[in-house]
């Protein structure tokens, strides 16, 4: 997945847990190389951090949310 273009909750949500799991340890990866990039003065657009952490935001609220349903 490249992070310029934002996941959509409808293709988080097709997801099982492990997959979203999988999913957020990849957004975080990506996230810090964008950081450092960004630090190093390589990062040309910094509007993809934005997307990046709000990517990031997506997938823990949906994975939590089929936790908690999960638990239920």
């Amino acid at each position: 997945m490249t992070i310029a273009s934002a996941k959509k909750a409808s293709e988080l949500r097709g997801k099982d847990v492990a997959a979203l799991e999988k999913e957020v340890n990849e957004l975080l990866k990506a996230h810090f190389a964008l950081r450092m990039q960004k630090a190093t003065q390589q990062l040309n657009n910094t509007a993809t951090l934005r997307v990046a952490r709000r990517d990031i935001a997506r997938a823990k609220t949906i994975l939590a949310q089929k936790k908690e349903g999960a638990a239920k």
